[in-house]
């Protein structure tokens, strides 16, 4: 099963070239890499959120899959939805699916469904591509949207998540995708967004999934954030490190109505 570019030519360029000289401007070639369990990046255009996805992808040495966890924006497909076959074409080159791992991984939890429709016109999880097809022409990807769950569910979620990794015996890294506050001012995003960054930082799923609920913070992708926390302690992770932290004002010039990216490793 074929999954095209949907948000080629709006989110990044389309043309493989012009991809490419885009994506190296935010690329650090000097700095050391490290072996990291999970990940969390932003997803809009590169224009706006590439120089934090640019910094966290040269941070990292790279596995033989990344199992991609988005918000689904669109509401299209499941709850919770599993690419399970199939491949991804992108303008720079075509990303296979590591079916046997999506397969465990839906062997493992009855919320998640296997699903191809979720992910058809979703970008939170394409944006990631052009970055991972940089670095890599083989690393293989386990697509995953979620469009709402409980605290009890991510858990279960994350937990499934992390056995599958567990007995897979393969180089893999969670990669949760999401921006953070949405349109408010500069100043207050950055107080919103540091409440839940710390919670992410002392690696605190529960404590995330409340701070947002309670603070009203318009961060996307705290569900799927929240299950890769969970997942990553599954998986013995003891450390999180901010890599970048950046708001679109730096880009716009606009300090009203600004959206907040992250880039976090687990390690």
């Amino acid at each position: 099963m074929k999954r095209s570019a949907a948000v080629a030519g709006q989110f990044y360029h389309s043309n493989p070239s012009r991809l490419k000289s885009q994506v190296e401007q935010y690329i650090y070639r000097d700095i050391p890499k490290e072996k990291v369990i999970g990940m969390i990046s932003p997803h809009a255009g590169l224009i706006y959120s590439g120089a934090v996805a640019g910094a966290l992808y040269s941070s990292i040495i790279f596995p033989e899959t990344f199992i991609l966890i988005g918000p689904n924006h669109t509401g299209y497909g499941k709850t919770v939805a599993v690419m399970s076959k199939g491949f991804w074409e992108m303008p720079l080159r075509v990303f296979n699916i590591d079916e046997e791992l999506s397969k465990a991984i839906l062997q493992k939890t009855p919320y998640a469904e296997d699903d191809s429709m979720a992910h058809r016109y979703e970008h939170s999880l394409e944006v990631q591509l052009p970055f991972i097809a940089y670095f890599s022409e083989t690393t293989k990807i386990v697509p995953i949207t979620i469009m709402k769950a409980t605290l009890k569910e991510c858990q279960e979620i994350g937990k499934a998540i992390g056995l599958a990794i567990k007995e897979s015996g393969k180089e893999i890294v969670i990669v949760a995708s999401t921006d953070m506050s949405h349109y408010i001012s500069d100043s207050l995003a950055r107080k919103l967004d540091n409440l839940a960054l710390t919670k992410i930082l002392n690696l605190d799923p529960a404590g995330l999934y409340s701070t947002v609920k309670e603070n009203s913070i318009s961060m996307c992708g705290y569900i799927p954030t929240t299950v890769m926390l969970y997942a990553s302690l599954e998986l013995g992770a003891k450390d999180a490190r901010l890599v970048k932290y950046a708001t679109s004002a730096e880009v716009s010039g606009d300090y009203d109505h600004v959206v907040g990216y992250a880039g976090v490793i687990i390690k």
